[in-house]
């Protein structure tokens, strides 16, 4: 059975307060339907000061998600490291996974928007450093124990729920970033499919004598939207699509390397490009894949039209996917 999943950023560039609330209430309510579903996590993300009201909050969602669910898990992917304070999110992580009963999966990048530094008044020269501070503060302070944090002793209570700590990866497409990763012997999570990269962070754990693995997106890994009628939901809802998927190119830079990277600039050529896909039931059982990532309100869409998608997904493809 492929890895399934449902993502929310809660997009809407055209929304009001009300409008943004019943969206954000809605995505609780799909994620409490999924968990009865046995999907097997919802996937959020973090950006800051955009004009579409990306999330910005992902653990806020998070907590929020999981008290509406009793099983399904939180995947945060990504969070932007070295805009947090350590010993916070230390606290918050430990929170959150003794709430969850060990359902949140974090990983931490180092984000590649020098605007969002910039707006949080983070140096981002000085991201690398601060990434470093940041993964090894949280293994520390999740042991209990008491250490040395900026030259003074501390110590953060409670402990986390799950043993030795909450999943954690560490996230990027850079030699820098698995090196990171295999240092603290933490898993990596490449930002798209790199077995170079894979194989890069392998030899480090092997020097440096450390555990871990690598979670590699595949090489292609749409983002899913299910319809009986793909050519109607392209033509009513496709400017949807293509709002999200312009957005966030806008912000790559030829450097960065994602899994759901888009070139097109009309839904006729996001739809020929298939980052984004919209394919009936049938379609997607019979899509031979590890992981099905649904994305049910992608960028603004109608929440009703999301619905439709959640609702078939569960009741028409889950139930004809081999076990």
């Amino acid at each position: 059975m492929p890895f399934t999943v449902v993502r929310m950023n809660l997009v809407d560039p055209d929304a009001t307060a009300r409008s943004l609330s019943a969206r954000y209430r809605a995505a609780l309510e799909m994620a409490a339907y999924a968990d009865d579903r046995g999907v097997d996590t919802v996937q959020t993300e973090e950006h800051h000061g955009t004009d579409n009201n990306w999330l910005p909050s992902p653990f806020a969602f998070a907590g929020a998600v999981f008290g509406a669910t009793r099983r399904i898990a939180v995947t945060v992917s990504a969070i932007i490291g070295p805009l947090y304070d350590p010993l916070r999110l230390a606290e918050d992580i430990a929170v959150l996974d003794l709430v969850s009963g060990g359902r949140l999966v974090t990983v931490s990048g180092i984000g590649y928007r020098p605007a969002e530094y910039e707006q949080q008044g983070v140096e981002w020269g000085r991201r690398g450093k601060l990434q470093d501070e940041l993964l090894e503060t949280l293994l520390k302070a999740w042991s209990g124990e008491e250490f040395t944090f900026r030259g003074r002793r501390v110590r953060v209570t409670p402990r986390p729920f799950t043993e030795p700590h909450p999943m954690l990866l560490v996230g990027g497409s850079s030699r820098a970033a698995a090196n990171r990763a295999a240092r603290l012997g933490l898993p990596f999570f490449p930002s798209a499919h790199l077995p170079e990269l894979a194989a890069y962070y392998d030899e480090k754990r092997a020097e440096y004598g450390t555990e871990g693995f690598c979670m590699m997106p595949a090489a292609a890994t749409p983002l899913l939207h299910i319809s009986e009628d793909p050519d109607r939901t392209w033509a009513e809802y496709g400017e949807h699509f293509l709002h999200e998927a312009r957005m966030y190119a806008s912000w790559q830079s030829k450097d960065i390397r994602s899994a759901v990277k888009s070139g097109a600039t009309t839904v006729a050529e996001l739809r020929a490009e298939g980052v984004y896909r919209v394919v009936t039931p049938e379609e997607c059982a019979s899509l031979d894949a590890d992981s099905l990532v649904l994305h049910p309100l992608c960028g603004g869409m109608p929440v009703d039209e999301g619905w439709r998608s959640l609702h078939l997904f569960c009741e028409r493809v889950l139930p004809e996917r081999p076990a």
